[in-house]
């Protein structure tokens, strides 16, 4: 028991499991830094299958596509593969961003690039590739808050965002602009906008957190007009989007929010699907495990060291 949870215990995830009969989930954390090269290549391979379905052919050139590929040392990768001939058909890379808060080192998760195979956009796949990487990583850090950003002009991220986390700012209606959410968001901008592809002549209002003129740091296969962007089905934050961007300049909206208890009790009730909270349960359990119970009980082993402690001669 000591040996398998202390497995559980290390310092990265990586998950696998089938939430369907049609798909087979993985999560991996830093694969750049945790997978064997043949591994990471067929990582980056079927990312980019997704990423030329979803562009007709065309290709991206930031984040994980950038030539110097340090996005996968610092990235969560979800990707979903189809069971029945293997191919994949989505994957949400998530950058963690190295920020200060509170006047000590810390990490935002970025919800960063979601691409999803046309054919398969509904089959529904979103409570995978936005919430289920975000819970999975909550649970591995003990249950504590967790801060999370996303960049984005598409309404229906905007309120998936807006609905699924808390305190986030801008389009939660109840939801002032604090002190966290700014400064978050200013170092974001100040050091972390090549990540999802803002070039460095993109404008940026603090009060509103939008960024303008956003499509020229290598994202600029994702523009889209108001018209095309998908709309989020309760009309506020498609009315919200239309009023504060400006769609024919590139505008794109900054969200900061977080996953806490409240969050995640939201993602268990309305995101995941009744005939996948099985599986998701028994994954649930080996993350939590993971990060407490493996700690306690190695801790409580005088026999073996543990970090800094020593066991008695």
């Amino acid at each position: 028991m000591l040996q398998f949870l202390g497995a559980l215990a290390g310092e990265t995830l990586s998950l696998s499991f089938r939430p369907s009969r049609e798909y087979r989930v993985w999560i991996v954390e830093r694969p750049g830094t945790n997978l064997p090269a043949p591994a990471l290549a067929r990582l980056r391979q079927d990312c980019e299958t997704v990423v030329r379905a979803c562009l007709s052919g065309q290709s991206l050139d930031y984040g994980l596509f950038a030539e110097d590929g340090a996005a996968w040392d610092r990235s969560v990768i979800t990707l979903v593969t189809r069971i029945s001939d293997g191919r994949p058909v989505a994957f949400n890379a998530m950058p963690q961003l190295d920020v200060m808060r509170g006047g000590t080192a810390d990490r935002v998760l970025h919800l960063g690039l979601v691409m999803v195979d046309p054919d398969e956009r509904s089959g529904g796949l979103s409570w995978i590739l936005y919430g289920l990487t975000c819970f999975a990583l909550f649970l591995r850090q003990g249950l504590r808050p967790l801060w999370v950003s996303s960049v984005t002009q598409v309404p229906a991220v905007v309120g998936m965002v807006a609905e699924t986390f808390s305190e986030v700012f801008p389009a939660q209606g109840a939801t002032p602009q604090s002190f966290t959410h700014r400064h978050l968001a200013h170092q974001i901008m100040r050091r972390h906008r090549h990540t999802f592809g803002v070039g460095k002549d993109a404008g940026y209002d603090a009060d509103r957190q939008v960024i303008t003129a956003a499509y020229t740091g290598g994202s600029d296969n994702l523009k889209k007009t108001f018209a095309v962007a998908a709309k989020h089905r309760h009309a506020d934050y498609n009315a919200y989007c239309e009023r504060e961007l400006d769609y024919a300049r590139g505008d794109d909206v900054l969200q900061i929010g977080k996953i806490d208890l409240a969050a995640g009790q939201r993602f268990l009730s309305r995101s995941v699907p009744r005939s996948a909270l099985p599986q998701l349960a028994v994954q649930a359990m080996m993350v939590l495990a993971g990060a407490v119970l493996a700690p306690l009980i190695q801790w409580l082993d005088p026999t073996r060291p543990y970090n800094r402690l020593r066991p008695r001669p």
